[in-house]
């Protein structure tokens, strides 16, 4: 399956193969145990519209109570309806636009509130928003884990870096793939395309295709560190 969307740019990011390994070599090797899940605190949508007004005003608020109303109705809905009716939402609601582009930044981590705002995002962006909503609707957040992969460009041999979101009905299943440059939803086997190099959520993180958990994804990487923070000033977490 080709990668490239229907502008020029690619959706990947654009790392060369030393920039990629120096992200997250040290991320997965070497990393201690002790895990930390995300903190029980209470998911507040007062909060949440409130720092949407604060931040982008009506136009984030409107995406804000279609969100609101995505889980009102998919509450109780089989985990399929579930994923596919995620994935579609925040594919056909955030444009792909590079974080430099977006935030003056080369490598920034949207919470979901900020990429229904901007209403743009990268494929980490995606991933998270994707996360966060499924674990509202009461999907086990044991059974998704974002994917760091390695994504083949069309039929060439160049890869760059890529982020998707999987869910296992079991810890060692083969995960179903929920990315925002395919349409539809797709076991892990029939995405030749990518190659992983790691996977987290809220409690691990797993180097390549390991089903033992290698580190505290809080303690690890920074940036899902920082994501998380703002998501609880905000009111999601």
């Amino acid at each position: 399956m080709a990668l490239m969307p229907a502008s020029s740019r690619s959706p990947h990011k654009h790392l060369s193969r030393r920039q990629f390994l120096t992200a997250v070599g040290a991320t997965v090797l070497g990393a201690g145990l002790g895990f930390h899940a995300l903190p029980a605190t209470a998911f507040n949508p007062q909060r949440l519209r409130q720092s949407m007004q604060q931040q982008y005003g009506q136009r984030g608020l409107a995406v804000l109570d279609e969100w609101f109303a995505m889980l009102e109705r998919l509450r109780g809905q089989e985990v399929q309806t579930q994923l596919r009716e995620v994935n579609d939402f925040f594919n056909r609601r955030i444009r792909w636009v590079d974080d430099i582009r977006v935030w003056g930044q080369e490598d920034f981590w949207a919470t979901p509130l900020e990429a229904m705002g901007k209403a743009q995002g990268d494929c980490e962006d995606y991933s998270i928003a994707k996360y966060i909503t499924l674990k509202q609707l009461d999907v086990p957040g044991e059974r998704l884990r974002m994917i760091y992969v390695r994504a083949r460009i069309g039929r060439s041999q160049i890869t760059q870096a890529h982020m998707v979101l999987g869910y296992y009905s079991t810890p060692s299943a083969e995960p179903l793939v929920l990315d925002n440059i395919a349409p539809s939803i797709s076991p892990a086997s029939q995405r030749t395309d990518l190659d992983p190099v790691f996977s987290f959520n809220s409690e691990g993180l797993w180097a390549g295709g390991t089903t033992q958990s290698r580190a505290d994804p809080l303690a690890r990487l920074s940036r899902w560190r920082n994501v998380v923070e703002r998501m609880q000033s905000q009111g999601f977490i």
